[in-house]
């Protein structure tokens, strides 16, 4: 037996109490027990197989827009999030201001020398590095790698013994993506025989040590400063 929930009605079956539900409290039903009685009745029908041509266009339209938008503003996947106009002050409190060495460009082949290693600043060849993630064998000479410091770019300088498979393909997304000569990402060897850190971020006179790589501490880091050089600002 069924009983009615909205009198003192009881049905042999279900087929029977969805019937008395149908002609005798058509208008007291909840959502749930007028989709029951319609689906029974047979008379239930998706609201997207009842859009009409247009709608349904309109509807296909507005998808495909929220999803180029999330791809190309929101980013997809690592080193594809977009950046905020600057960095969280959490991060960017942390980071250590050096003193220019100059932005002197010398001849290709010159001897460089830096106070600070690894580098944020000072001489450099007329060439710069593009963006993009470099191992021991493709690695630029850091007269290029000062060079697009001085462009706007964010350099990573890591530590080859210790950076981990995950952060090399994320590395390379990064550098594939930011690839504007003037708001690239880098990753590059450190030049230090034993480094302090095994990531140290950098901007231009702007450094950030990280023993752990923390994707989001990189993407505040790139956020305040890429695409900030002193030789054409672009952000």
């Amino acid at each position: 037996m069924v009983d009615c929930e909205y009198c003192d009605g009881s049905f042999d079956s279900e087929d029977a109490y969805l019937d008395h539900l149908g002609s005798a409290h058509e208008g007291e039903l909840g959502s749930i027990d007028q989709r029951r009685v319609a689906e029974h009745d047979g008379s239930d029908e998706s609201p997207s197989l009842s859009l009409g041509p247009a709608i349904l266009i309109g509807v296909v339209g507005f998808s495909i827009a929220v999803v180029v938008y999330v791809v190309v503003f929101m980013g997809a996947g690592g080193g594809g999030s977009s950046l905020p106009d600057s960095g969280d002050q959490a991060v960017v409190s942390q980071v250590t201001t050096q003193e220019s060495e100059g932005r002197t460009h010398v001849d290709r082949g010159t001897e460089l020398t830096y106070e600070h290693m690894p580098p944020t600043s000072g001489p450099h060849y007329a060439d710069w590095a593009t963006g993009g993630y470099y191992d021991d064998e493709t690695a630029p000479p850091l007269g290029e790698v000062v060079h697009a410091l001085e462009h706007g770019a964010i350099v990573v300088y890591y530590d080859p013994d210790g950076i981990d498979p995950d952060v090399r393909e994320s590395f390379r997304q990064y550098g594939n993506r930011y690839t504007d000569d003037f708001m690239s990402f880098l990753a590059v060897p450190t030049p230090v025989e034993d480094p302090e850190a095994t990531y140290v971020l950098t901007a231009w006179t702007k450094r950030l040590d990280m023993d752990e790589y923390d994707e989001e501490t990189m993407r505040q880091f790139m956020a305040e400063y890429i695409g900030r050089g002193p030789e054409q600002r672009v952000r």
